[in-house]
């Protein structure tokens, strides 16, 4: 006979009422600091553990599917959680209660930067800020590297991805794509692709006498809909914005810029950072080097997801597009990021929730996210080199030699109080194992200190 405390475990709770999974999923998004592998602990100890309103098949399945879409994972996974719970209101209540508390901080640190962002103590608190971030970096580089190259091929593919992007230059869509099909026709002929899932209780249930066909049917047209409203809502405003506009206008800009960002955001904001810094400094010239990884170091210290960085570009871009401040384009500039990032989140969501057993299953597929894991690590890693070049040297410059493209710096304006900082950031996060906040307000407060001691610029 079982104990109470067995039962406890394992019968599920009754579905909460709307008001119990509102007040549930604002408490999340309120304390959903620390990225997204403390998100998605946060989120089962709760959801699962605690309150039990999923059991751990069903969260399980729900956080491979999302591992495989293109977005902030942790999001898009309490966005399903809500669905399973209340249906469409659900989804939506959960993954807006998850983003935007850290976004009304976001904007208003972007504003308070824009403002003070140049004066000199605000200067020598960024160097720690941007040394820390650095470490930050480097430690996410370890951590997916150690998840995502279990083979030979894993290899190969980071190698290779890393090579595109940092001396040849290409665009991180197309690397992302490549990866993809590396992963979906090389990975099953390898054998080193993952095994044969375990049919789910409801496929193991179903009928084998043709009753499967109009529940495919009606999903099928269930999935048609939801894709036209969902899509509609993602893109006919931006559209129109564009028609009013122009296309030429900033906000226009941002408002397809990051549309196209949401597409391949595979890997998280690490990943995609570096495709940001390739377009929006390099190219677009909207913010500096070092303004990203200040962008990058802010996000880190508020709630939800750290793609809200794209926010923090949005807002800046806009913001400064006049010449000088505009706090109402900068508040523009925001709301178009967040909507062209964020409304295809649930778009992915609710168009695949109904097929999730199956998709998590899909030996192909899981192939071909493998290889877009594997080209995650060489992308971080040019994102690593990246902004090592810019945090320890005032001076780096590019080169083009025929279809490659070196970044140099200038061995003589190495900054030794943010390569002093780094150091003490890596080991604070690697061997002392202390938390991103920390680390963050440990570098930004010695830079502080040795700034008013004079020892600094």
């Amino acid at each position: 006979m079982r104990t109470n405390a067995t039962e406890h475990e394992t019968v599920p709770a009754p579905v909460p009422t709307f008001a119990e999974a509102t007040r549930a999923f604002t408490r999340i998004g309120l304390l959903s600091f620390g990225g997204p592998a403390g998100q998605i602990a946060m989120m089962h100890r709760d959801l699962v553990d605690h309150r039990r309103w999923l059991d751990e098949r069903t969260f399980l399945s729900a956080l491979n599917f999302c591992m495989l879409l293109p977005g902030p994972e942790a999001m898009q996974l309490a966005t399903y959680a809500g669905w399973r719970l209340h249906g469409v209101k659900g989804g939506l209540m959960a993954g807006l209660t998850f983003v935007l508390p850290g976004a009304a901080v976001i904007f208003a640190l972007a504003a308070l930067y824009m403002s003070i962002g140049a004066t000199p103590v605000a200067l020598a608190v960024f160097v720690g800020i941007k040394a820390a971030v650095l470490a930050i970096v480097i430690e996410a580089l370890l951590r997916v590297a150690r998840r995502a190259l279990k083979s030979p091929l894993d290899g190969v593919i980071a190698a290779a991805a890393f090579v595109g992007i940092f001396f040849l230059a290409l665009p991180f869509p197309l690397i992302i794509v490549m990866a993809a099909l590396a992963g979906y026709l090389l990975e099953p002929a390898s054998g080193a692709g993952p095994p044969p899932a375990r049919k789910s209780p409801q496929d193991e249930a179903q009928p084998a006498d043709g009753h499967a066909q109009p529940l495919a049917r009606v999903y099928a047209g269930q999935t048609l809909r939801t894709a036209v409203i969902w899509l509609g809502l993602w893109l006919v405003p931006l559209g129109l914005l564009t028609v009013g506009l122009g296309g030429g206008h900033v906000l226009s800009q941002l408002a397809w810029f990051f549309s196209k960002l949401a597409v391949v955001t595979f890997g998280g904001a690490y990943a995609v950072l570096a495709y940001m810094a390739q377009e929006v400094v390099e190219r677009l010239g909207w913010l500096a080097p070092g303004e990203m990884l200040d962008a990058l170091g802010l996000a880190e210290t508020t709630p939800g997801p750290l793609i809200l960085v794209n926010e923090f570009v949005g807002a800046l871009a806009a913001g400064r597009a006049g010449g000088g401040v505009s706090l109402g384009m900068a508040l523009a500039g925001a709301i178009v990021s967040l909507w062209a990032t964020f409304v295809p989140c649930f778009l992915w969501i609710f168009v695949g929730a109904p097929y999730i057993e199956r998709i998590s299953a899909m030996p192909r597929l899981q192939a071909a996210l493998r290889g877009i894991t594997a080209a995650v690590v060489g992308v971080i890693l040019n994102l690593s080199v990246w902004f090592a070049l810019h945090v320890l040297f005032a001076k780096v410059d590019t080169r083009v030699l025929g279809p490659l493209r070196l970044t140099v710096p200038d061995l003589s304006t190495v900054n030794g109080v943010a390569a002093a900082l780094a150091v003490l950031a890596a080991l604070l996060l690697l061997v002392a194992h202390r938390g991103i906040a920390q680390v963050l307000a440990v570098c930004g407060g010695l830079a502080f200190v040795l700034w008013h001691l004079g020892l600094m610029a």
